[in-house]
């Protein structure tokens, strides 16, 4: 994925795959960060930028990427692949770096007690994830990347963690497609170990895969 200009990103607000940081403090206050994103849709750390999208700039930008490389490396389990680009805005520098959804998921942090955790995005937050929700990041390495990369999955595993249950009738009108491509679609994602089926539902309804 190329690199966004820091024009763009600085017209947007904090989300789950965006998230401004003044400096970067500590490893270790870090990682939790690099494994939601990994853990999610992958992300953008913006460095040298407070949270009202004002630019302050840093002072090394060698000191901002080693702190993140012992992150990644000391902090985190797996370690997760950053990308960096170094732009100028107004005489000051700033960091942009990127952090992909991983197919290597779940990523651990460790958190404040020094236990490993795994954390995912939940709007402008990094959060502990659940047990099951946990469970189910380890699974989808059975589930092929082009199919967890389609937007309309994403959708359907979004409403899903949500929800528990949905019919092709209600992710039709969900994504805003033919309930006939809903339920090819579904049957996909059952075939591939995504979903299961719930057989004694009428209508036939989806379920995660715990």
């Amino acid at each position: 994925m190329p690199f966004p200009t820091l024009t763009d990103l600085l017209s947007q607000s904090e989300g789950s795959t965006l998230e401004f940081k003044r400096t970067i403090e500590a490893p270790g206050r870090i990682a939790k960060t690099l494994a939601a994103f990994a853990n999610t849709s992958g992300g953008w750390l913006v460095i040298g930028v407070n949270d009202d999208r004002s630019v302050k700039g840093i002072e090394s930008e060698k000191d901002i990427v080693q702190q993140l490389e012992a992150a990644s490396d000391l902090f985190v389990q797996p370690g997760v692949l950053l990308r960096y680009k170094a732009v100028e805005h107004h005489e000051r520098r700033v960091l942009i770096v990127r952090v992909d959804e991983s197919e290597d998921k779940p990523h651990q942090a460790k958190d404040h007690q020094g236990q490993w955790q795994v954390y995912v995005r939940a709007r402008d937050k990094s959060v502990p994830a659940t047990k099951q929700m946990g469970k189910w990041l380890q699974e989808q390495g059975e589930v092929s990347s082009e199919l967890l990369q389609q937007h309309n999955v994403k959708r359907l595993i979004s409403y899903l963690q949500k929800h528990k249950q949905i019919s092709a009738k209600q992710f039709a009108q969900l994504v805003n497609i033919s309930e006939y491509r809903s339920d090819k679609l579904l049957q996909q994602c059952t075939r591939e170990g995504l979903l299961l089926t719930l057989h004694n539902q009428q209508p036939k309804t989806f379920t995660l895969r715990k």
